[in-house]
């Protein structure tokens, strides 16, 4: 196996997650200083804020339609160029409107990214390295997201226009993107499924493994030509056939969100400052959470073809249930203003979302789904979890001080026990089975 190759091809595209990271996270720095700069109320500056996320769902949603007609490949490139565009438009934005404009651009190319990388990167992976090297997409979201918070620390905020180099930033790898991207070769399964050009397909499958290049190639055509077979439209994906995937891709990516960690990620500052750090201490408090969320994510990476998706996803659902208990329970009586209390266990919620749901959730939702319908599947599941993340991050700076971060925590906790029992009871295990061995024990015949 040309592991050399397959990885760079790998970690290219797991770029989109990179800047799906630092995308996300910029905006915990300089939140607070551009409502001051426009004088935005709560509500307008969770909408500010949210705006990328409503470009999320739609860049979810329509993300699979180019991936399936111009490939993987052509769609990741025209990603890259949104992401060039909405860093810098968001940094030269004159008012809030404009900003909010690009910031929507931004959070349509953050949501097709979701859709096409992990689709990608699943498709041209080896049924033992799927979950690792699909992971990369996650792993890489936490570096961006840990290089945001970095980046927003040492620019500080004590010049008035430090926010535009925060969102700037973004501008750098976005470029590099856009290059690297063009050295990537199209997805061997879409070129077989959706174009018949078996014999590109067969080059890039050689070059991963020469001596199975065959068989790859021949599952790939039973798949399509089978009992199971379909030609992927829309309304194939909706016609009851795969009941199973939908339902199990819609509730992990809705937990995901309702475990609250896009409203930690995107207000990590706030909720320091309210249990009573300085702006500056909040600041370098995010970076400890990028850093947590990378060091558990590489423990995840290297967790998730030894022992499981399962096995993560129970030790992710009982972190997450202990560490949001204890969170709701410090704002609550007082002892948040105590100490970095609050800062200590919000690394350990991380902790277990970079190990759980952070490191499987891609992953997973890639893999439920056969090859005929794998970019309507990986949309469902990606609109899902922007849906939510625009509901919780864009209203919850208006439910924390309405309801206190105590009940707000609370809430949280409660759904990650429902997360937990999912788990328990309706998650199965893909770990080093071929998608399309996965297809037979998905799809309703």
């Amino acid at each position: 196996m040309n592991y050399r190759k397959l990885f760079f091809w790998s970690i290219t595209v797991a770029l989109g997650g990179f800047l799906f990271g630092l995308d996300t996270a910029v905006i915990s720095g300089c939140e607070r200083t551009i409502q001051k700069l426009w004088n935005l109320s709560d509500a307008m500056t969770g909408q500010m804020v949210a705006m990328a996320l409503y470009g999320t769902i739609i860049g979810a949603i329509f993300g699979g339609m180019p991936a399936e007609r111009l490939g993987r490949k052509q769609t990741l490139f025209w990603i890259a160029v949104l992401y060039l565009l909405s860093a810098v438009g968001s940094a030269l934005s004159p008012d809030v409107n404009t900003l909010m404009l690009f910031r929507f651009i931004g959070g349509l190319s953050i949501g097709a990214s979701s859709v096409v990388a992990p689709m990608y990167i699943t498709e041209i992976s080896p049924a033992e390295k799927r979950g690792q090297l699909t992971a990369l997409f996650q792993f890489n979201i936490v570096f961006g997201i840990l290089i945001a918070y970095l980046s927003n620390w040492i620019i500080g905020t004590d010049n008035e226009e430090a926010w535009r180099w925060m969102l700037g930033v973004v501008a750098i790898p976005s470029l590099l993107f856009v290059i690297l991207i063009l050295l990537i070769p199209e997805s061997p399964r879409w070129l077989i499924v959706k174009k018949g050009r078996v014999d590109e397909a067969r080059r890039t499958l050689a070059i991963i493994n020469p001596a199975t290049a065959e068989f790859e190639i021949a599952a790939i055509q039973a798949g399509q030509n089978g009992p199971e077979g379909n030609n992927g439209r829309l309304s194939d994906f909706f016609s009851g056939k795969y009941s199973v995937p939908i339902l199990l891709a819609f509730l992990f990516a809705f937990f995901n969100q309702v475990s609250g960690i896009n409203a930690v990620i995107y207000y990590a500052p706030r909720i320091f400052e309210d249990a009573g750090m300085v702006s500056s201490s909040a600041l370098l408090s995010s970076v400890g959470i990028g850093v947590v969320n990378l060091l558990f994510t590489m423990i995840g990476l290297v967790l998730i073809d030894r022992k499981g998706r399962r096995f993560l996803m129970y030790i992710g659902s009982i972190g997450y249930i202990i560490s949001l208990s204890l969170v709701s329970w410090a704002f609550f009586t007082g002892a948040a203003k105590e100490g970095y209390m609050v800062a200590i266990l919000l690394f350990a919620f991380i902790a277990a979302h970079a190990i759980g749901q952070g490191a499987v959730i891609w992953v997973f939702i890639s893999e439920v789904f056969p090859n005929q319908v794998r970019a309507w599947g990986n949309s469902l599941g990606s609109s899902t979890h922007w849906v939510f993340a625009a509901l919780i991050a864009g209203n919850f700076p208006w439910f924390a001080g309405k309801f206190g971060q105590a009940s707000t925590f609370a809430f949280f906790a409660a759904m990650m026990v429902f997360q937990l029992i999912f788990v328990w009871k309706m998650m199965p295990e893909t770990k080093g089975v071929s998608l399309e061995d996965i297809e037979k024990q998905m799809v309703n015949q």
